[in-house]
């Protein structure tokens, strides 16, 4: 098989799902009452949601601000050339087909197709010197903040290091105690969101988009028609009303109890409630996969969860040519920007204007840049020299770019970003120590965060 059709059958199989609308995939698939009693049990002891009560209480949960963290994460590699580094002055076959426009930060220039991003430059900044020679075509070192643990495809990959949702689940917890602390919003788990390693099952993510066995809730509700509740409120009650005839929460322990009360308090269930929430802010956000998933994210950080991640599709901005599902830059790239340009416009925005934006880091990123020449299928490879990244809020110095790279985008040239940098980055704004270590199986104290790892020095 031709390596290209391979690699594009790849993208085919793995993602039936367009980046541009809600997908069949984002169904919360759940069922009956009876079903809620059999599986969401199941899964309570199966996949830990009693173990998360426990590691919640241990954590001490709801101590302290509410801060917390929405990555998201742009599954693929982003080309940094054609989005947020751009060359206007290199040669046509390194700019690529657009021009760069001028921003609200003097002398900062992004994508002519990140127009709403340049309007609000000075609440961003732009990372361009991001080392990404550890990373592969996975989640897992960003995901992690880490260069030692890498996709390895020896059935190893990560080698036991956790994400860092996972070590914020472990250390930090969520900000209410009704909440996981970590939430991922992505089609395409495996591809898409890194979990727990060696900390275990107790701090893996809640997946928010298929929550069989963990947070139950009735069946057909998809994310793009959470604003329709009312049936889903007469299903909670009349399941309370059941429970609360029968003796079956006496007879759970103390940790299944409190998980079956982290979905009848109400609390999860008001966050996945979006009714309130009007037409402007929708569109605003855009009426998009990853435009919904931002508005989800931020309700779940305002219900108490600490870090959610937003992911819109497999691998879609793998933009390798027009040979391949994804396409190249021109007919890839240029319809997924403007969704991109907006869901970080809406959020950063309702942030703000809800008090919210100082105590949520917001960032936004993939697994590596692309290669600085247009390749003949119009499209350009994986580049793992460098890449940007994008962060807002948390109270950090915005409206500038850090670090640059040469006139080609070839390579780093000055301010350096390492992965372990952004989880130091990301600990530090929730509070976590630095020094703080897990103990690893072997019984031996591991570092969160690795090899001279430092908050960002330009941002802090």
């Amino acid at each position: 098989m031709p390596a290209d059709f391979a690699h594009a059958r790849g993208h085919q199989l793995a993602s039936a799902f367009s980046a541009f609308q809600p997908a069949p995939n984002d169904l919360f698939r759940a069922g009956s009452r009876r079903w809620f009693l059999q599986t969401g049990m199941a899964g309570l002891g199966g996949l830990s949601m009693a173990q998360l009560a426990a590691a919640k209480e241990a954590s001490g949960a709801g101590s302290g601000r509410k801060k917390s963290v929405i990555l998201f994460w742009l599954s693929g590699g982003p080309s940094h050339i054609d989005m947020w580094d751009p060359k206007p002055e290199a040669p046509a076959e390194i700019r690529g087909p657009w021009s760069a426009i001028p921003t609200k930060v003097p002398g900062l220039q992004l994508s002519e197709h990140l127009p709403l991003q340049a309007s609000i430059a000075d609440k961003l900044s732009f990372l361009r010197a991001v080392d990404c020679r550890a990373s592969n075509h996975t989640p897992i070192t960003f995901q992690a903040g880490n260069p030692l643990a890498r996709r390895t495809d020896n059935g190893r990959d990560g080698d036991g290091w956790p994400s860092m949702g996972s070590v914020v689940s472990k250390f930090r917890g969520p900000n209410h105690p009704d909440m996981p602390a970590f939430v991922g919003l992505a089609p395409a788990w495996k591809a898409d969101v890194y979990e727990a390693g060696q900390l275990g099952p107790a701090y893996a993510p809640v997946n928010g988009l298929d929550l069989v066995g963990k947070f139950g809730l009735p069946k057909g509700v998809q994310v793009d028609r959470l604003q329709d509740r009312e049936s889903l409120r007469a299903s909670f009650d009349r399941m309370r009303d059941d429970l609360d005839r029968s003796d079956v929460l006496n007879k759970l322990d103390r940790y299944n109890r409190q998980a079956f009360e982290m979905v009848l308090g109400g609390n999860v269930q008001r966050a996945f409630d979006m009714k309130d929430e009007t037409d402007a802010t929708r569109d605003e956000y855009g009426r998009n996969s990853i435009g919904e998933k931002a508005i989800l994210a931020r309700r779940l950080v305002e219900a108490g969860s600490t870090f959610v991640l937003v992911s819109g599709a497999w691998g879609y901005f793998d933009h390798h040519g027009d040979n391949v599902q994804w396409g190249g830059i021109v007919k890839g790239l240029t319809p997924l920007m403007p969704h991109v340009d907006r869901a970080l416009f809406g959020l950063v925005n309702d942030l703000e204007r809800r008090g919210l934006l100082d105590d949520t880091l917001v960032v936004m990123m993939g697994e590596f840049g692309r290669s600085p020449v247009i390749n003949k299928e119009a499209g350009r490879e994986h580049w793992t020299n460098v890449m940007s990244m994008v962060l807002a809020g948390g109270g950090l110095r915005h409206g500038q770019a850090v670090g640059s790279t040469d006139s080609r985008g070839y390579d780093i040239k000055e301010g350096l970003v390492r992965p372990q940098d952004l989880a130091a980055t990301v600990f530090r704004h929730l509070e976590i120590d630095l020094q703080t270590h897990w103990i690893s199986p072997q019984g031996r104290p591991t570092p969160i965060v690795v090899e001279g790892g430092r908050p960002i020095p330009e941002l802090v």
